[in-house]
């Protein structure tokens, strides 16, 4: 039975858990595991994409789950991204059709944009210079892609179409040229990372907001080293004052910071392969922080990001980089 109590509607009224499981950085092995135990504790929102390589492996317990009538395709809500090298128009509708052929589904709930930037590939990977750096591709048209995304979208594939990690810039840049309005925004947010503004301009524009690294995310040092990045990354968990209510609550600091995200009024998608982990984040909705707390920790915000794309060296110099 599903847990999360708490749905965010969508401008064109399709329902998302405000609550859901992140998939980034989980190996075939992990994510069938973790998956398994987070829809037996109750998650029904899945968020992954291709860049994700784990799609097949999601797709395969989906399959057992839904074929073993344990539960209904209804009762999922799963969204899938356009990965850096399809940011071209031509690219879109097969490379949805590709996701749905892994995840072994007719739709999706919602298609996103994974970043505003594009990427050259070669042999199956990002393609680098001599240098050793990402080759952009320079000419990502965003209109000419969105018009793709209302396709799939008229088609069915997906119920709804929305972008991640899109500045306010760029989705005005949408809103005054669609027929189909974004639905939503991925973005990194936590305390130490909150984009009042941006998050602002969504709620006025009807577009709802999802969090991805509500708690940070340990594995971006990993990836940050293996390029030669050394950055010390905040703990969240370590702050004072999300210790002090978590204690005056008696819940967990990644409770508290996650309940903080849902109380504001966005969706959470945190990331976990331990099955204690999961089952932990999803025992939010027994308890509520009140207006102080919340705005105690509204007070935290640093503008420290933690998801720089910096661990892909040379993306940041495609003219749409968003950071």
């Amino acid at each position: 039975m599903a847990v999360c109590d708490k749905f965010l509607t969508f401008n064109n009224d399709v329902i998302m858990p405000a609550f859901g499981i992140g998939t980034w950085m989980a190996p075939d092995e992990e994510i069938e595991s973790a998956l398994n135990t987070a829809l037996e504790a109750g998650y029904r929102h899945i968020d992954t994409a291709p860049i994700y390589m784990n799609e097949k492996a999601i797709g395969r317990v989906l399959k057992e789950w839904l074929d073993s009538g344990r539960l209904k395709r209804e009762e999922l809500f799963i969204t899938t991204k356009l990965p850096p090298p399809a940011n071209i128009p031509d690219y879109v509708e097969p490379t949805l059709r590709n996701s749905l052929d892994d995840l072994q589904l007719d739709y999706v709930d919602l298609y996103l944009i994974h970043v505003p930037f594009g990427v050259q590939v070669e042999n199956g990977d990002f393609k680098r210079d001599e240098n050793g750096l990402v080759v952009v591709e320079p000419n990502t048209d965003h209109l000419a892609v969105w018009k793709k995304m209302e396709l799939i979208y008229d088609l069915g594939l997906a119920k709804a179409i929305g972008v991640s990690n899109f500045t306010a810039r760029q989705i005005q840049r949408i809103l005054k040229n669609c027929k189909v309005r974004p639905a939503n925004l991925q973005i990194e947010h936590h305390v130490y990372l909150q984009q009042p503004d941006l998050v602002n301009f969504c709620k006025r524009e009807a577009i709802t907001v999802t969090a991805y690294s509500p708690l940070g995310s340990k594995g971006i040092a990993g990836l940050n080293k293996m390029v030669g990045i050394e950055r010390e990354l905040p703990d969240l968990m370590e702050i004072p004052e999300v210790k002090e209510i978590a204690e005056a609550h008696g819940k967990t600091p990644a409770q508290v910071l996650l309940r903080w995200i849902i109380d504001c009024g966005l969706s959470a998608i945190p990331k976990s392969t331990n099955p204690e982990r999961i089952k932990e984040n999803l025992d939010i909705f027994d308890f509520q922080l009140n207006e102080e707390e919340i705005e105690k920790l509204k007070g935290l915000d640093a503008n420290i990001r933690v998801c720089d794309f910096k661990f892909f060296p040379g993306v940041e110099r495609h003219p749409e980089f968003p950071f």
